[in-house]
């Protein structure tokens, strides 16, 4: 078998602390047998543009369903936070879903975002305080999959979470049960949480909800190797690669690929991966629950499961769980 080379001179670079672990995650993904990169690493300045786009496209239900839930049942779900309560976002993104429970939540003390990705997380925040001046917009650039502190002068102060877009869905149900745990621990006892779930539904509306006919979700999966060839001294050609969204029935998820189109041999900083044709990236994988099976993860993660609410399709859910 004769493997081309995709661009083998590597440029040395001097990395911070945050790309060094994301070069790490890279080079453990890169040597699985089942080569994987993870999904976090989707959200620099041009993919979280991409996934706002994506948002937006007529295959993709969840956010306009999940949107409609937070319309029709906003004043239940704001009856339940406490008054003057924190309401902090893992994840945040943009604020459109935020902007929809705002309406409901006069008595809110602050907003808390946090994101990883720092510029894009600050214009957000900067938008949001001068549409809501008399709301204290305090946003944290972090990892929310990893411990972290909030601001100090949340002390004291009655918190609830905020986790929207079916993001649950791309963590192994393991996972997905230790990062609620993680949140319970961040927020505290008492807390509240309010988590968006996609819901199982039919193969054929799933597949195109993560493969559109625009292409901008292969867009948004191949530029997970332009940032690697940007921030790490990567030599991927993305071109080279090509996007596939499946579901697998078994695990009841959505498994999103970069798929190489022909042998290769890819550099980044000083290692070199091979890939032989068709073999694949597994970059992200979107888990779809029914309501019991993610209230069951709810509460072995330590959380009392409260409420759901759904659109008429049952296409989406959104759960509310407190942590007594």
């Amino acid at each position: 078998m004769t493997i081309k080379p995709t661009f083998p001179d590597a440029t040395p670079v001097a990395l911070d602390s945050a790309e060094l672990a994301f070069l790490a995650d890279v080079r453990d993904g890169l040597s699985k047998p089942q080569k994987t990169l993870s999904p976090k690493y989707f959200y620099d300045a041009a993919g979280s543009a991409l996934f706002e786009s994506i948002t937006r496209l007529p295959e993709y239900y969840p956010t306009r369903t999940e949107i409609g839930i937070l319309d029709r049942r906003g004043p239940e779900i704001a009856a339940l936070l406490p008054a003057k309560a924190a309401l902090v976002e893992f994840g945040s993104g943009s604020t459109v879903k935020l902007r929809r429970l705002l309406r409901h939540l006069d008595k809110l003390a602050a907003y808390v975002p946090v994101d990883v990705s720092g510029e894009f997380l600050r214009a957000q925040a900067e938008t949001l305080s001068g549409d809501f001046p008399h709301l204290r917009v305090e946003p944290v650039v972090a990892d929310f999959t990893r411990d972290f502190a909030l601001p100090a002068s949340l002390d004291g102060q009655a918190r609830a979470g905020f986790f929207p877009g079916s993001t649950i869905g791309n963590f192994e149900p393991a996972e997905a049960e230790e990062l609620l745990r993680r949140f319970g621990r961040i927020l505290g006892q008492g807390a509240l949480m309010i988590v968006g779930v996609d819901l199982v539904k039919d193969p054929a509306t799933l597949e195109t909800a993560y493969d559109d006919a625009a292409g901008v979700t292969a867009a948004f999966n191949l530029n997970l190797l332009t940032r690697i060839n940007r921030e790490l001294a990567g030599r991927f050609d993305p071109a080279a690669f090509a996007h596939r969204a499946v579901f697998n029935p078994d695990a009841s998820r959505i498994e999103m690929h970069l798929v190489a189109r022909e042998a290769q041999a890819v550099a980044v900083g000083s290692d070199t991966f091979t890939f032989a044709a068709g073999e694949t990236i597994h970059t992200e994988s979107s888990y779809k629950y029914t309501v019991a099976t993610f209230r069951a993860l709810a509460e072995r993660a330590g959380w009392t499961w409260l409420e759901v609410w759904s659109d008429p399709e049952g296409l989406f859910s959104v759960h509310a769980l407190r942590l007594d």
